[in-house]
Protein backbone atom coordinates (compact mmCIF):
# COMPACT_ATOMS: atom_id res chain seq x y z
CA UNK A 1 0.00 0.00 0.00
CA UNK A 2 1.74 3.10 -1.06
CA UNK A 3 -0.48 5.62 1.19
CA UNK A 4 0.57 8.03 3.44
CA UNK A 5 -2.41 9.53 5.81
CA UNK A 6 -3.31 9.85 9.11
CA UNK A 7 -6.10 8.52 11.13
CA UNK A 8 -7.26 9.64 14.31
CA UNK A 9 -10.03 7.38 16.26
CA UNK A 10 -12.83 9.24 18.34
CA UNK A 11 -13.14 7.87 21.90
CA UNK A 12 -17.00 7.67 21.76
CA UNK A 13 -18.83 4.97 23.97
CA UNK A 14 -21.80 3.23 21.82
CA UNK A 15 -24.66 1.16 23.43
CA UNK A 16 -26.32 -0.32 20.25
CA UNK A 17 -29.62 -2.35 20.89
CA UNK A 18 -33.54 -2.67 21.07
CA UNK A 19 -34.21 -1.94 24.44
CA UNK A 20 -31.20 0.28 24.85
CA UNK A 21 -32.89 2.90 26.32
CA UNK A 22 -33.55 1.65 29.22
CA UNK A 23 -30.08 1.82 30.07
CA UNK A 24 -29.91 5.79 30.09
CA UNK A 25 -28.50 6.32 33.76
CA UNK A 26 -26.15 3.31 33.42
CA UNK A 27 -24.33 5.36 30.59
CA UNK A 28 -24.85 8.65 32.47
CA UNK A 29 -22.84 6.85 35.86
CA UNK A 30 -20.48 5.49 32.84
CA UNK A 31 -19.42 9.30 31.46
CA UNK A 32 -19.17 10.40 34.97
CA UNK A 33 -22.06 11.97 35.71
CA UNK A 34 -24.89 12.03 38.59
CA UNK A 35 -27.73 14.62 37.59
CA UNK A 36 -28.39 15.19 34.06
CA UNK A 37 -30.37 18.42 32.23
CA UNK A 38 -32.40 16.47 29.75
CA UNK A 39 -32.69 18.68 26.45
CA UNK A 40 -35.03 17.97 24.42
CA UNK A 41 -37.45 20.14 21.30
CA UNK A 42 -40.73 21.70 22.11
CA UNK A 43 -41.78 18.47 19.87
CA UNK A 44 -40.21 16.24 22.02
CA UNK A 45 -40.88 17.34 25.40
CA UNK A 46 -43.09 14.41 26.81
CA UNK A 47 -40.73 12.18 25.62
CA UNK A 48 -38.11 14.24 27.59
CA UNK A 49 -40.02 14.54 31.08
CA UNK A 50 -41.40 10.51 30.53
CA UNK A 51 -37.11 10.14 30.93
CA UNK A 52 -36.77 12.47 33.62
CA UNK A 53 -39.38 10.72 35.69
CA UNK A 54 -37.41 7.54 34.93
CA UNK A 55 -34.55 9.13 35.76
CA UNK A 56 -36.06 10.16 39.23
CA UNK A 57 -33.20 12.07 41.31
CA UNK A 58 -30.52 11.45 38.33
CA UNK A 59 -32.83 14.05 36.22
CA UNK A 60 -31.90 17.75 37.26
CA UNK A 61 -34.56 19.21 35.19
CA UNK A 62 -35.69 19.26 31.41
CA UNK A 63 -34.90 21.93 29.11
CA UNK A 64 -37.16 21.70 25.67
CA UNK A 65 -36.41 24.57 23.58
CA UNK A 66 -34.03 22.98 21.12
CA UNK A 67 -33.99 24.47 17.60
CA UNK A 68 -32.83 23.69 13.93
CA UNK A 69 -29.20 25.26 13.81
CA UNK A 70 -28.53 25.84 17.10
CA UNK A 71 -29.07 29.67 17.60
CA UNK A 72 -27.26 31.32 20.32
CA UNK A 73 -29.97 32.94 22.19
CA UNK A 74 -31.85 29.09 22.83
CA UNK A 75 -28.09 28.50 24.22
CA UNK A 76 -27.52 31.30 26.09
CA UNK A 77 -30.70 30.24 28.15
CA UNK A 78 -29.86 26.69 28.18
CA UNK A 79 -26.90 27.55 29.86
CA UNK A 80 -28.68 29.45 32.41
CA UNK A 81 -31.32 26.79 33.09
CA UNK A 82 -28.54 24.25 33.48
CA UNK A 83 -26.67 26.47 36.21
CA UNK A 84 -29.37 26.92 37.87
CA UNK A 85 -30.85 22.81 37.78
CA UNK A 86 -27.00 22.12 39.41
CA UNK A 87 -26.89 19.28 36.55
CA UNK A 88 -23.09 18.29 36.06
CA UNK A 89 -23.98 16.45 32.53
CA UNK A 90 -26.40 16.43 29.59
CA UNK A 91 -28.76 14.42 27.87
CA UNK A 92 -29.69 15.14 24.31
CA UNK A 93 -33.09 12.82 23.73
CA UNK A 94 -33.68 13.52 19.95
CA UNK A 95 -31.75 14.53 16.69
CA UNK A 96 -29.42 17.19 15.08
CA UNK A 97 -31.65 20.39 16.98
CA UNK A 98 -31.09 18.76 19.94
CA UNK A 99 -27.65 17.04 19.51
CA UNK A 100 -26.41 20.61 18.49
CA UNK A 101 -27.55 22.45 21.68
CA UNK A 102 -25.68 19.63 23.59
CA UNK A 103 -23.04 20.31 21.69
CA UNK A 104 -23.45 24.29 22.07
CA UNK A 105 -23.27 23.53 26.24
CA UNK A 106 -21.03 21.00 26.72
CA UNK A 107 -18.87 23.40 23.98
CA UNK A 108 -18.64 26.29 26.87
CA UNK A 109 -18.73 24.58 30.05
CA UNK A 110 -17.34 20.83 29.28
CA UNK A 111 -19.80 19.03 30.38
CA UNK A 112 -20.25 15.48 29.84
CA UNK A 113 -22.82 14.90 27.05
CA UNK A 114 -24.75 11.79 26.55
CA UNK A 115 -26.87 11.72 23.37
CA UNK A 116 -29.86 9.36 23.20
CA UNK A 117 -30.86 9.15 19.46
CA UNK A 118 -33.72 9.21 17.68
CA UNK A 119 -33.05 10.29 14.12
CA UNK A 120 -30.67 9.39 12.15
CA UNK A 121 -28.47 12.44 11.84
CA UNK A 122 -25.17 11.48 12.54
CA UNK A 123 -24.24 14.33 14.35
CA UNK A 124 -23.79 12.52 17.75
CA UNK A 125 -20.37 11.47 16.86
CA UNK A 126 -18.81 14.24 15.56
CA UNK A 127 -16.83 17.02 16.63
CA UNK A 128 -18.49 19.67 14.64
CA UNK A 129 -21.00 21.98 16.13
CA UNK A 130 -23.02 25.01 13.89
CA UNK A 131 -24.48 27.86 15.44
CA UNK A 132 -26.78 30.33 13.87
CA UNK A 133 -26.89 34.18 14.88
CA UNK A 134 -27.80 36.61 12.75
CA UNK A 135 -28.54 35.19 10.31
CA UNK A 136 -25.37 33.54 9.31
CA UNK A 137 -24.56 29.89 10.37
CA UNK A 138 -20.76 29.43 11.39
CA UNK A 139 -19.21 26.00 12.20
CA UNK A 140 -16.19 25.01 14.69
CA UNK A 141 -14.28 21.98 15.57
CA UNK A 142 -13.32 21.05 19.08
CA UNK A 143 -12.66 17.55 21.03
CA UNK A 144 -14.69 18.79 23.71
CA UNK A 145 -18.03 19.28 21.10
CA UNK A 146 -18.21 15.63 20.79
CA UNK A 147 -20.59 13.45 22.96
CA UNK A 148 -18.73 11.31 25.50
CA UNK A 149 -21.80 8.59 24.70
CA UNK A 150 -24.39 7.94 22.83
CA UNK A 151 -27.49 5.26 23.00
CA UNK A 152 -28.79 4.01 19.52
CA UNK A 153 -32.29 2.03 19.90
CA UNK A 154 -34.38 1.27 17.57
CA UNK A 155 -37.59 0.82 19.29
CA UNK A 156 -37.07 4.61 19.80
CA UNK A 157 -37.19 5.37 16.04
CA UNK A 158 -39.84 3.50 15.13
CA UNK A 159 -42.30 6.38 15.79
CA UNK A 160 -40.13 8.83 13.52
CA UNK A 161 -42.53 9.87 10.57
CA UNK A 162 -41.80 7.93 7.23
CA UNK A 163 -40.79 11.58 5.68
CA UNK A 164 -38.47 12.72 8.39
CA UNK A 165 -36.87 9.17 8.69
CA UNK A 166 -35.89 9.78 4.85
CA UNK A 167 -34.64 13.36 4.86
CA UNK A 168 -32.56 12.31 8.30
CA UNK A 169 -31.55 9.43 6.42
CA UNK A 170 -29.90 11.29 3.21
CA UNK A 171 -28.48 13.60 5.48
CA UNK A 172 -26.31 11.09 7.20
CA UNK A 173 -25.36 9.90 3.76
CA UNK A 174 -23.94 12.79 2.47
CA UNK A 175 -21.89 13.02 5.63
CA UNK A 176 -19.89 9.77 4.33
CA UNK A 177 -20.11 10.45 0.44
CA UNK A 178 -18.47 13.79 1.22
CA UNK A 179 -16.01 12.37 3.18
CA UNK A 180 -14.98 10.04 0.62
CA UNK A 181 -13.42 13.27 -1.06
CA UNK A 182 -12.39 14.88 1.97
CA UNK A 183 -8.74 16.55 1.61
CA UNK A 184 -7.92 13.94 4.81
CA UNK A 185 -9.81 11.34 3.34
CA UNK A 186 -7.50 7.62 4.41
CA UNK A 187 -8.57 4.10 4.03
CA UNK A 188 -10.31 3.66 7.00
CA UNK A 189 -12.80 6.61 6.84
CA UNK A 190 -13.25 5.24 3.09
CA UNK A 191 -14.33 1.53 3.97
CA UNK A 192 -16.46 3.43 6.58
CA UNK A 193 -18.63 5.20 4.64
CA UNK A 194 -19.18 2.78 1.94
CA UNK A 195 -21.04 0.61 4.43
CA UNK A 196 -22.67 3.23 5.97
CA UNK A 197 -24.40 4.43 2.71
CA UNK A 198 -24.93 0.98 1.57
CA UNK A 199 -26.34 0.07 5.47
CA UNK A 200 -28.89 3.37 4.17
CA UNK A 201 -29.47 2.65 0.91
CA UNK A 202 -30.97 -0.98 2.11
CA UNK A 203 -32.91 0.79 5.20
CA UNK A 204 -34.84 3.35 3.78
CA UNK A 205 -36.94 1.46 1.19
CA UNK A 206 -37.77 -1.46 3.45
CA UNK A 207 -38.51 1.78 6.34
CA UNK A 208 -40.66 3.49 3.32
CA UNK A 209 -42.48 -0.02 2.71
CA UNK A 210 -42.71 -0.60 6.65
CA UNK A 211 -41.99 2.09 9.17
CA UNK A 212 -42.49 -0.50 11.85
CA UNK A 213 -39.94 -2.69 10.36
CA UNK A 214 -37.68 -2.98 13.11
CA UNK A 215 -34.48 -4.28 11.65
CA UNK A 216 -34.81 -2.25 9.14
CA UNK A 217 -34.72 0.97 11.57
CA UNK A 218 -31.94 -1.11 13.21
CA UNK A 219 -29.89 -1.10 9.89
CA UNK A 220 -30.70 2.59 9.56
CA UNK A 221 -29.37 3.60 12.61
CA UNK A 222 -26.21 1.36 12.05
CA UNK A 223 -25.78 3.07 9.11
CA UNK A 224 -26.65 6.43 10.14
CA UNK A 225 -23.73 6.11 13.10
CA UNK A 226 -21.43 4.88 10.39
CA UNK A 227 -21.54 8.17 8.62
CA UNK A 228 -21.72 10.22 11.41
CA UNK A 229 -18.56 8.40 12.29
CA UNK A 230 -16.86 9.58 9.19
CA UNK A 231 -17.77 12.96 9.40
CA UNK A 232 -16.20 13.29 12.85
CA UNK A 233 -12.96 12.18 11.30
CA UNK A 234 -12.80 14.14 8.21
CA UNK A 235 -12.74 17.64 7.15
CA UNK A 236 -16.18 18.95 5.22
CA UNK A 237 -16.49 20.32 1.15
CA UNK A 238 -19.01 21.92 -0.85
CA UNK A 239 -21.88 20.15 0.43
CA UNK A 240 -21.88 20.99 4.03
CA UNK A 241 -20.57 24.66 2.62
CA UNK A 242 -23.89 25.02 0.69
CA UNK A 243 -26.24 22.97 3.16
CA UNK A 244 -24.72 25.82 6.64
CA UNK A 245 -25.30 28.63 3.91
CA UNK A 246 -28.43 28.02 2.96
CA UNK A 247 -29.72 27.08 6.72
CA UNK A 248 -28.42 30.11 8.65
CA UNK A 249 -29.61 32.47 5.87
CA UNK A 250 -33.14 31.44 5.08
CA UNK A 251 -33.56 28.87 7.90
CA UNK A 252 -34.19 25.71 5.91
CA UNK A 253 -35.03 22.05 7.47
CA UNK A 254 -31.85 21.09 7.70
CA UNK A 255 -31.95 17.21 6.72
CA UNK A 256 -34.72 18.21 3.76
CA UNK A 257 -31.69 20.79 2.46
CA UNK A 258 -29.26 17.96 2.64
CA UNK A 259 -31.37 15.59 0.90
CA UNK A 260 -32.03 17.48 -2.08
CA UNK A 261 -28.55 19.21 -1.99
CA UNK A 262 -26.98 15.68 -2.09
CA UNK A 263 -27.62 14.48 -5.89
CA UNK A 264 -26.18 17.54 -7.64
CA UNK A 265 -23.39 18.13 -5.23
CA UNK A 266 -22.10 14.47 -5.86
CA UNK A 267 -22.50 15.43 -9.91
CA UNK A 268 -20.91 18.53 -9.08
CA UNK A 269 -17.57 16.81 -7.98
CA UNK A 270 -18.30 13.61 -9.89
CA UNK A 271 -15.36 14.44 -12.56
CA UNK A 272 -13.24 15.46 -9.69
CA UNK A 273 -13.43 13.09 -7.78
CA UNK A 274 -13.92 9.92 -9.71
CA UNK A 275 -11.93 7.45 -8.13
CA UNK A 276 -12.44 8.23 -4.29
CA UNK A 277 -16.32 8.16 -5.33
CA UNK A 278 -15.96 4.96 -7.48
CA UNK A 279 -17.09 2.63 -4.63
CA UNK A 280 -20.32 4.22 -3.27
CA UNK A 281 -21.07 5.36 -7.27
CA UNK A 282 -21.13 1.45 -7.47
CA UNK A 283 -24.42 0.96 -5.06
CA UNK A 284 -25.70 3.27 -7.35
CA UNK A 285 -25.05 1.66 -11.33
CA UNK A 286 -22.05 3.55 -11.56
CA UNK A 287 -23.77 7.59 -10.97
CA UNK A 288 -24.14 8.77 -7.82
CA UNK A 289 -25.52 11.73 -8.38
CA UNK A 290 -28.53 10.65 -10.51
CA UNK A 291 -28.93 7.30 -8.24
CA UNK A 292 -29.33 9.52 -5.02
CA UNK A 293 -32.18 11.68 -6.64
CA UNK A 294 -33.39 8.33 -8.09
CA UNK A 295 -33.77 6.90 -4.64
CA UNK A 296 -34.91 9.96 -3.23
CA UNK A 297 -37.48 10.52 -5.77
CA UNK A 298 -38.63 7.07 -4.62
CA UNK A 299 -38.78 7.22 -1.25
CA UNK A 300 -41.08 11.10 -1.23
CA UNK A 301 -38.08 13.18 -0.44
CA UNK A 302 -37.81 16.61 -1.79
CA UNK A 303 -35.57 17.14 -4.40
CA UNK A 304 -36.21 21.08 -5.38
CA UNK A 305 -35.38 23.93 -3.50
CA UNK A 306 -38.32 25.86 -4.30
CA UNK A 307 -40.43 23.37 -2.55
CA UNK A 308 -38.66 24.51 0.63
CA UNK A 309 -40.17 28.19 -0.36
CA UNK A 310 -36.76 29.09 -1.79
CA UNK A 311 -37.25 32.01 -4.34
CA UNK A 312 -34.98 32.06 -7.45
CA UNK A 313 -33.88 35.13 -6.64
CA UNK A 314 -32.65 34.22 -3.49
CA UNK A 315 -30.14 32.04 -5.35
CA UNK A 316 -27.39 34.88 -6.67
CA UNK A 317 -27.34 36.16 -2.72
CA UNK A 318 -26.29 32.38 -1.63
CA UNK A 319 -23.89 31.68 -4.61
CA UNK A 320 -21.77 34.26 -3.23
CA UNK A 321 -22.36 33.42 0.55
CA UNK A 322 -21.19 30.27 -0.44
CA UNK A 323 -17.49 31.11 -2.11
CA UNK A 324 -16.72 33.11 1.09
CA UNK A 325 -14.39 31.11 2.62
CA UNK A 326 -15.19 27.54 0.64
CA UNK A 327 -14.05 24.87 2.02
CA UNK A 328 -11.28 22.21 0.85
CA UNK A 329 -13.33 20.75 -2.35
CA UNK A 330 -11.95 18.59 -5.36
CA UNK A 331 -13.55 20.52 -8.05
CA UNK A 332 -13.00 24.53 -8.09
CA UNK A 333 -15.34 26.32 -6.39
CA UNK A 334 -16.50 29.40 -8.49
CA UNK A 335 -19.59 31.16 -7.95
CA UNK A 336 -20.95 30.42 -11.81
CA UNK A 337 -20.45 26.82 -10.77
CA UNK A 338 -22.43 27.36 -7.37
CA UNK A 339 -25.15 29.00 -9.03
CA UNK A 340 -25.29 26.43 -11.77
CA UNK A 341 -25.59 24.01 -9.02
CA UNK A 342 -28.14 25.94 -6.58
CA UNK A 343 -30.09 26.93 -9.73
CA UNK A 344 -30.42 22.67 -10.54
CA UNK A 345 -31.18 22.04 -7.15
CA UNK A 346 -33.86 24.63 -7.06
CA UNK A 347 -35.50 23.59 -9.95
CA UNK A 348 -35.36 19.61 -8.79
CA UNK A 349 -34.16 18.37 -12.33
CA UNK A 350 -32.04 15.23 -11.86
CA UNK A 351 -28.41 15.46 -12.51
CA UNK A 352 -27.04 14.51 -16.00
CA UNK A 353 -24.99 11.30 -15.63
CA UNK A 354 -21.33 11.19 -15.44
CA UNK A 355 -21.32 10.17 -19.19
CA UNK A 356 -17.62 8.20 -20.02
CA UNK A 357 -16.42 8.03 -16.63
CA UNK A 358 -19.65 5.86 -15.86
CA UNK A 359 -18.08 2.92 -18.16
CA UNK A 360 -14.85 3.16 -16.42
CA UNK A 361 -16.56 2.16 -12.77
Amino acid sequence: MEQTFIYQSAPVRVRFGAGSQRHVADEIAAIGGTRALILSTPFQKDDADRLAARLGPMAAGVFAEARMHTPVDVTARALTAYDQSGADCIVSLGGGSTIGLGKAIAWRNDAAHLVVATTYAGSEVTDILGETEGGVKSTRRDPRIRPEAVIYDPELTLGLPVAMSVASGLNAMAHAAEGLYAADANPVTSLIAVEGIAALQRALPAIYRDPADLAARGDALYGSWLCGTVLGAVAMALHHKLCHTLGGALDLPHAETHAILLPHTMAFNAAAAHSALRPAAALFGGDLGGGLYDLALSLGAPTALKDLGVSQSDLARLADLAVKNPYANPRDVTRDGVLALLQAAWAGTRPASPGPERTRL
